[in-house]
């Protein structure tokens, strides 16, 4: 969850390291905490606002592990576990693989990294398809459980089957990532990622460790996913797979494309759009817009800084724009800018805390061999190391993998407001590639579910882009069959066809 999602998190951990005492290891972490300037000041207070939002309460500001749980070894320490599942999934629970394990990444000093594992419902052929949240700092398992994984959560904590789960249709991954969120964790501050290259780098030793200890499945298709944030990982992922295929470095790995589910990617491009899509939604008046719409130079200047210059002009640059999304809030008032067909009540825009409770059940992570580690839903240090990383344009990497062929979806939920379907749209039409000028005049087209249309597509050569109706940031949540079903036909290679077929 991109712009104000994480910057609301911006110094939550100094309001939790002020409140309770932290252990040594945290400590040397918190050197990455921004100083209490303005602007993180008023940050600290939209962290708190967030975490309140989302109901969620994370203990500490970082996993900084245990010594216990270290492993010294650098392979992958792997177990396949079983939760009691609610529902027939059709074959019995025991004829599935659900694996959850660590990996010492290769090139950190201390970092572990978790993952769940789940092999297809339907075939062990399927393609290998990896989930990243976004955050930046946020945990996978927010998408394993309320979006696309294989079970939901009910309110008495026990899990259902969900029907449209991707695990239906490939042998999915979820990654705990950048170190420090969710379940991965480090004791060496060296290990907190400030970049997309040092995150990238991390994925990529994860996968070929990953494909290593599971070498049957190095030969399927692979695909990259994600939302938010993630629309920074992704592209900068994807190039780092290609890289080491292409450098015929470790295993091959059999990238076919990546998705990104309203994503923040060209932040030049999509603040500027805030404030048409506002307009156009009927957040704020003409009057309104008018205003704001002055503020957009200002923020196009800024982010052209952060991208000749780096280091504090793109700290600069991220107050500055923010200022825009800010303001519009402040006239839409409560609406849940994540899907602005709803309200919040009061701070409470969503109630995620079901998974918190569960993931730190001592039967759960038992379950999953994580010891007494903490699960660290959002990390507010992990956002603050990345913050001079925000402003960047991973667009630019994207253009080199549609020539070599690989195929890249874009889709977005047409009521979210953060990461809003405008701003994907524009920057999307505006890359530069050899089928830039066709893309733009192919025809937009129906995409179809269950006889119905369930969006609208536009595609041309490895290109396609999609908004789906009737559903805001977290498309999988929303509209859970239709994004099923995206998936399976984008990776079929059917998604672009005038008549969809349903899965």
């Amino acid at each position: 969850m991109a712009s104000n999602f994480c910057q609301n998190l911006l110094l939550l951990s100094l309001f939790l390291l002020f409140a309770s005492s932290f252990s040594a290891k945290a400590d040397s972490l918190r050197k990455h905490q921004v100083n209490l300037s303005p602007t993180s000041s008023l940050a600290k207070q939209q962290a708190e606002k967030l975490i309140r939002g989302l109901n969620l309460s994370p203990k500490d500001g970082v996993n900084a592990g245990f010594d216990d749980l270290a492993v010294e070894t650098s392979k992958v320490v792997e177990k396949q576990f079983s939760f009691p599942v609610l529902g027939a999934p059709g074959p019995s629970i025991q004829e599935f693989g659900h694996h959850a394990g660590y990996y010492k990444l290769e090139h950190a000093k201390a970092a572990r990294m978790f993952y769940f594992f789940f092999e297809s419902r339907n075939s062990k052929n399927d393609p290998v398809v990896i989930w990243l949240t976004g955050g930046p700092g946020c945990s996978s398992e927010l998408a394993l459980f309320y979006e696309n994984g294989p079970f939901h959560i009910a309110k008495n904590l026990s899990l259902l089957w969900n029907d449209y789960g991707w695990d239906k249709t490939s042998n999915i991954l979820y990654v705990d990532q950048p170190t420090g969120t969710g379940f991965s964790y480090t004791s060496d501050d060296d290990d907190i990622r400030h970049d997309e290259n040092g995150v990238s780098n991390d994925l990529y030793d994860f996968l070929q460790a990953f494909f290593k200890e599971h070498p049957q499945y190095a030969k399927n298709d692979f695909y990259i996913t994600g939302e938010s944030y993630a629309g920074h990982y992704i592209p900068a992922f994807a190039a780092r797979v290609h890289q080491g295929n292409k450098a015929k470095a470790g295993i091959h790995v059999n990238l076919k494309g990546f998705a990104i589910g309203n994503g923040l990617t060209n932040p030049e491009i999509q603040y500027q759009a805030y404030p048409d899509y506002a307009l156009n939604t009927s957040l704020i008046t003409q009057s309104d817009y008018v205003r704001i719409k002055k503020l957009v130079p200002t923020c196009v200047q800024a982010i052209k800084r952060c991208g000749s210059s780096g280091g504090n002009a793109c700290v600069m640059s991220f107050s500055i724009c923010n200022n825009i999304f800010n303001q519009i809030l402040s006239i839409a008032g409560n609406v849940n800018y994540y899907d602005i067909r709803k309200n919040c009540e009061g701070d409470l825009c969503y109630d995620f805390s079901d998974m918190e409770t569960f993931l730190n059940l001592t039967s759960v992570r038992d379950a999953l061999g994580v010891g007494e580690m903490d699960f660290v839903s959002c990390s507010s240090v992990v956002y603050d190391a990345m913050i001079m990383d925000w402003m960047k344009n991973l667009e630019v990497g994207i253009p080199a993998l549609l020539e070599d062929g690989i195929n890249v979806l874009i889709y977005a939920g047409e009521y979210d407001l953060i990461c809003n379907w405008l701003g994907n749209s524009n920057w999307v039409h505006a890359m530069t590639w050899s089928g830039q000028k066709e893309f733009g005049a192919a025809p937009t087209v129906p995409f179809v579910v269950d006889g119905a249309e369930a969006g609208q597509l536009k595609s041309h050569g490895p290109l396609t882009f999609l908004k789906v109706h009737d559903a805001g940031h977290m498309v999988p949540m929303d509209q859970p069959k239709a994004s099923l079903q995206m998936l399976q036909n984008w990776m079929q290679g059917k998604l672009a066809s005038y008549e969809t077929a349903d899965s």
